[in-house]
């Protein structure tokens, strides 16, 4: 059965700087892309980053490239996000996702993700 299991939300400042976990199991991590989501209110889940677990290639939405950035820990089965400069458009729930590598090295579209953790929200205070 998998699981992904987020951490890491919580209220900051403008500015500010988060560092979201999400913890997996029962997954086979080296034939895995994970990737990190977020929603706001009112609006579409947009993707934000992702990370192939074989390669450590990441990929980034252009709003967050330079100031988020994605890591794993294969020892630990965690993927991880750090937020730094933080804005208030940044709130949002964010989410872990996981999919199978296919052909496609990165996919920025939520359909394409088997599985998703439970969120975990980020607010950004201006």
């Amino acid at each position: 059965q998998v699981q992904l299991v987020e951490s890491g939300g919580g209220l900051v400042q403008a500015g500010g700087s988060l560092r979201l976990s999400c913890a997996a199991s029962g997954l086979t991590f080296s034939s895995y892309t994970m990737g990190w989501f977020r929603q706001a209110p009112g609006k579409e889940r947009e993707f934000v980053a992702a990370i192939m677990w074989r390669s450590g290639s990441t990929y980034y939405s252009d709003d967050v490239k330079g100031r988020f950035t994605m890591s794993s820990d294969n020892a630990k089965n965690t993927v991880y996000l750090q937020m730094n400069s933080l804005k208030p458009e940044d709130t949002a729930v964010y989410y872990c996702a996981a999919r199978s590598e296919g052909i496609y090295p990165f996919v920025l579209m939520a359909a394409g993700y088997s599985y998703w953790g439970q969120g975990t929200q980020v607010t950004v205070s201006s």
